[in-house]
């Protein structure tokens, strides 16, 4: 099993995705291990290609990464000042007014930056909360006030008009707001201008995700042939006999399953995994452990086939699993080898 990781891959990506921001500055989320890529190889990646502000979900995941940075680069905790949280070298983004005053009583003088909640009713200080605090917040640090004022879309990667309401919310709330603000991350970004302010914060699209279409593959997976065997018509294949040759076939059964991120959702068809150009269906159960497939068709089975790579990316593995590349992302196991390039 070798999970290969294309570092290059994953700086061209930012730096295509700041091309489509020329006005802006242009930041990387790394948050969930840099979406189980290991965030201590990619954010420095991250920090060549040019980016300076890196957000995280939490304050461990900043504490991780600080020591692989330099000085110059800001890290974001996007779920703000939590009680407890180790905050020191990183700026929280603040979500209530509970938070701010917490961190202004804790953390005099000390960055932070504001999320507003335009409409996705997740995080953020909804309009009477902000206008609460609004002058006091901005009067903060000797009237330097935030380093970053922000909200999220929920719909950027979709034709939805709530895309353009929270857009309309957003500009009402930081009327008259000098701090830099920041809206879009992947999706937003490809709404064009009028979405991306002063700071944009791309993520899945960094690593191959759609909406970004023209991001470069960054993942392959290559998992090793254990066994292959020839299966007679009508024998089943898998827990469940779920699977049942309709032919003489030749099945290959390879070693990893769900306990490595690969949902047992990809039994139910259209998954594939590749020997170079051939694709091989995926049949019977997804199990902790084995995948099995249909190799009937190769003349030579290798020692190892791919369930990530050019041809099938993490979106088209999600779509067999029924979910999102996001999830493939994040749920491949620690079990793989890693490798950089």
């Amino acid at each position: 099993m070798v999970l290969q990781i294309d570092l290059s891959a994953i700086k061209a990506n930012w730096t295509a995705l700041a091309a489509k921001a020329p006005s802006a500055r242009t930041g990387a989320v790394v948050k969930a291990d840099a979406y189980g890529l290991d965030a201590l190889r990619v954010a420095p990646a991250l920090y060549e290609a040019g980016a300076r502000d890196f957000f995280v979900a939490l304050a461990a995941e900043g504490q991780a990464i600080r020591p692989h940075l330099p000085g110059d680069a800001r890290i974001l905790v996007l779920s703000g000042h939590m009680a407890g949280a180790p905050l020191a070298g990183l700026i929280p983004v603040l979500n209530s007014a509970e938070q701010f005053f917490r961190d202004r009583a804790m953390r005099p003088g000390q960055p932070f930056a504001v999320q507003l909640d335009t409409g996705m009713n997740r995080l953020g200080l909804e309009p009477a909360e902000w206008a609460g605090i609004r002058t006091e917040a901005l009067a903060a640090n000797g009237g330097e006030g935030p380093v970053l004022v922000m909200s999220h879309l929920a719909c950027a990667d979709e034709d939805s008009p709530e895309n353009a309401r929270q857009l309309t919310a957003f500009r009402e709330m930081t009327q008259g707001v000098t701090a830099p603000r920041s809206l879009s991350a992947t999706g937003g970004i490809l709404l064009g201008p009028n979405y991306q302010f002063d700071l944009t914060r791309p993520g899945v699209g960094l690593y191959g995700g759609m909406p970004f279409a023209e991001a470069r593959p960054v993942v392959r997976l290559s998992l090793p042939v254990i066994q292959t065997r020839v299966v007679r018509t009508g024998e089943f294949v898998g827990y469940g006999a779920s699977w049942r040759a309709e032919r003489v076939s030749r099945v290959a059964t390879v070693a990893a399953g769900y306990a490595d991120g690969l949902h047992r959702a990809l039994s139910r068809g259209g998954a594939r995994l590749w020997a170079g150009d051939r694709p091989c269906p995926v049949i019977g159960r997804v199990s902790m452990d084995l995948i099995t497939c249909d190799v009937t068709d190769l003349t030579d089975v290798p020692d190892a086939l791919d369930i990530l790579n050019e041809r099938q990316g993490v979106d088209a593995l999600a779509g067999a699993a029924g979910t999102i590349g996001y999830e493939v992302l994040t749920s491949l196991g620690r079990r793989y080898p890693r490798s950089y390039i």
